[in-house]
């Protein structure tokens, strides 16, 4: 159960790589970079997991405790990670929409053949 959050992570990656290789709606390959994303966070929090730790937020902690403490860098990448994902995730669906509205389809061939 120790490598579980890993290879789940690796599997998100895997899932995503695939989509964004071999789908052609340009809402799956939004889905596709979303996935991505997640397994990223999903790793960056299994690498700051501590078994029997406690958060770092206490100041004043005993020097005993003060090797269990989490380390928090893990957390706060993947804080900065969810903020920048949800920002690229509305930026990349509005493109498909002014597309889809532009040119009447999301499939990425066809958008491609239509180009003068």
């Amino acid at each position: 159960m120790g490598n579980f959050p890993f290879v789940v992570a690796m599997l998100l990656v895997i899932l995503g790589l695939y989509t964004l290789l071999f789908k052609r709606n340009l809402i799956k390959l939004v889905i596709g970079a979303s996935l991505i994303e997640t397994g990223v966070n999903l790793f960056l929090v299994a690498l700051g997991y501590r078994t029997a730790g406690i958060a770092p937020i206490y100041t004043y902690a005993p020097p005993a405790l003060a090797d269990r403490m989490v380390l928090p860098t893990p957390q706060a990448l993947t804080l900065t990670s969810i903020v920048i994902g949800l920002a690229t995730t509305a930026l990349l669906l509005s493109f498909a929409v002014v597309i889809h509205r532009h040119y009447g389809t999301l499939d990425v061939r066809e958008v491609k053949e239509l180009k003068g």
